[in-house]
C-alpha cells in the first residue's frame, strides 16, 4: 500500500553545512620543520627495503644552528619523523606523534 506524504517537497537550495572537523586532526607540520629534519637529523633508523626513518633528538634540538632554523617550532619538530626512500631520495611519509596533553 502506498503512503501519502502530506508535506510538500521543496527543491530550493539548502544552506551549506559547516564541514565536520575532527579534534584529533591538526594541520600538517610546516615546511620549515620538514626542511630542518632533512638537513639536521642525527638519528637515522634503517627500516629495510631502502627506507630510513629520520629524526631530531632532544640533544640536536638544543644546538644553535637547529634552534636558529626552527625558531619557535622546536617543540613540534621533536615529535616529527620522516620516512625517507634512499633509492629515489624522496620523502615517503611524514609521521607526527600526537600532541602530549599539558
Amino acid at each position: 500500500m502506498a503512503r501519502r506524504f502530506t508535506s510538500p517537497r521543496s527543491f530550493a537550495a539548502k544552506p551549506a553545512r559547516a564541514p565536520r572537523s575532527s579534534p584529533s586532526l591538526s594541520a600538517p607540520p610546516p615546511a620549515v620543520v620538514i626542511d630542518a629534519i632533512l638537513r639536521f637529523h642525527d638519528e637515522a633508523q634503517d627500516q629495510g627495503c631502502g627506507r630510513t626513518l629520520l629524526r631530531l633528538t632532544a640533544r640536536r634540538l638544543r644546538d644553535a644552528e637547529v634552534k636558529a632554523a626552527l625558531g619557535d617550532l622546536g617543540r613540534r619538530a621533536a615529535g616529527v619523523s620522516i620516512l625517507w626512500n634512499d633509492r629515489e631520495e624522496e620523502i615517503i611519509r611524514v609521521l607526527e606523534a600526537p600532541a602530549l596533553a599539558a
